[in-house]
């Protein structure tokens, strides 16, 4: 971890995670596998950029004796907030992978629909936490 982000950034960068997941459920609930193929897509590939850019720039670095999710004996409190960061990360992006899963490869649009709630919730608590505990090292 290397830089302190900002409120401006979290904004800016979680309201287009948000608008490409407003984008899947349209496409869902409106029946239009092609528009939901494309929608999930971009989401997918956005989440991923997405993740991966705040866990490489802002997120706290495991320990490198223990670079797995389970917390090592030595564990500080920010290796902790790393640690459980990432993996709320990984929660999201599997939720996201299995929703492109069956869009893409059974066109069950009504499922990917039903996994959204779960995002939605599992998303906006990630969110929540992660902008209060980056943002307060800062001041921001």
């Amino acid at each position: 971890m290397s830089q302190v982000p900002s409120a401006e950034f979290f904004a800016s960068e979680h309201a287009a995670i948000e608008e490409r997941m407003g984008r899947v459920l349209a496409a869902a609930s409106a029946g239009d596998g092609d528009a939901a193929r494309d929608a999930i897509v971009e989401l997918d590939d956005a989440l991923r950029r997405h993740t991966a850019e705040e866990e490489e720039r802002f997120i706290p670095a495991p320990a490198a004796a223990s670079r797995k999710l389970a917390p090592s004996e030595s564990e500080t409190e920010s290796e902790r907030l790393g640690r459980e960061l990432r993996l709320e990360h990984v929660q999201i992006r599997e939720i996201v992978g299995m929703m492109r899963r069956l869009i893409e490869e059974r066109g069950d649009l009504a499922g990917a629909k039903a996994l959204f709630g779960g995002l939605a919730r599992r998303w906006d608590a990630h969110v929540e936490r992660e902008v209060r505990e980056l943002t307060k090292r800062s001041g921001s």
